[in-house]
């Protein structure tokens, strides 16, 4: 399996949005970013804020695109095309109804499952699939129709707690990920509660 050399979260710019539920995958990135003592600035050539992070042993390219998230593809494909990256170089993630609050999963390919973000990245890259996402749990609102205003609302207290706990396991299980480990890395992630 070829390696992870970017992690991209998807997410909506400007305050308005920072802490509603659609925003996990930046969330982690952020917390990345922390850990690594590094800021994510503005980058104009990828549509996004971007930083150079040292996890490990290794360097990795972190992505928050600024183009709303369904627009994401335009800036993971300027981050692709500028270092030659193939799309299995690329860990997206993102937040997922489908998992409840602190879960999180690992998956490469597949189709986008309704996600904007996938749809429009998929599109970008070609219709190439190959890539790895990071599926953050943020639960269901339990009706269809109200998916638009539940992934754009914040989550309650004890719903962030969970997602912040999630992420930090995230954070944990990245090494192993960049290491090529994926059977560790799924072990322990999938495992949590």
């Amino acid at each position: 399996m070829s390696q992870v050399t970017a992690l991209i979260g998807l997410g909506n710019p400007g305050a308005e949005y920072d802490t509603t539920r659609h925003n996990a995958g930046f969330w982690l990135v952020d917390v990345i970013a922390r850990s690594a003592h590094t800021e994510l600035r503005p980058e104009k050539k990828f549509l996004g804020l971007y930083a150079k992070a040292r996890v490990g042993d290794h360097e990795l390219h972190l992505l928050n695109p600024t183009t709303f998230m369904n627009r994401s593809g335009a800036s993971v494909a300027a981050l692709t095309q500028f270092f030659k990256l193939a799309p299995e170089n690329l860990l997206v993630a993102h937040d997922e109804l489908d998992l409840p609050p602190g879960q999180a999963r690992y998956k490469t390919g597949g189709g986008h499952g309704g996600h904007n973000g996938l749809r429009d990245i998929i599109s970008a890259l070609g219709n190439q699939k190959q890539f790895h996402r990071l599926r953050i749990g943020i639960g269901h609102p339990g009706e269809a129709r109200q998916v638009t205003h539940y992934v754009l609302g914040r989550p309650g207290k004890d719903e962030q707690a969970a997602i912040d706990h999630v992420l930090n396991e995230c954070e944990a299980t990245l090494p192993l990920v960049l290491d090529g480990d994926w059977a560790k890395a799924m072990n322990r992630l999938h495992s949590v509660k």
